[in-house]
């Protein structure tokens, strides 16, 4: 997950906050937050794959493809499957907070 990528589940976050305190947030224009978390998501699946196929091209000894590049490609994917797990802990521990408001 990129940086703009974060920045705009954080933006999706501040408006639905906004939205539960009953201040009309500011029209920003961009896309609905379930699309934004469906295209994260999309991405770091594309990352993964990425890096699947290098690693599988590298151990069956393609020339084109060297053990740095597997190597960046795994760490790539790694940091973006956690970063995305994280954002999924700090929405499921926003959704519990707001339940609880409601009660």
């Amino acid at each position: 997950m990129s940086s703009p990528e974060i920045s705009q589940v954080l933006a999706q976050m501040r408006v639905m906050a906004e939205r539960a305190q009953g201040v009309k947030p500011a029209e920003t224009g961009e896309t609905d937050f379930g699309d934004l978390l469906k295209n994260s998501i999309q991405a770091v699946n594309e990352v993964r794959q990425q890096s699947s196929a290098m690693k599988t091209a590298f151990e069956l000894g393609n020339p084109d493809v060297d053990l740095a590049s597997v190597m960046i490609a795994s760490e790539k994917a790694s940091v973006a499957f956690q970063a995305t797990l994280q954002v999924r802990n700090k929405l499921l521990e926003a959704y519990k907070d707001v339940m609880n408001m409601a009660m």
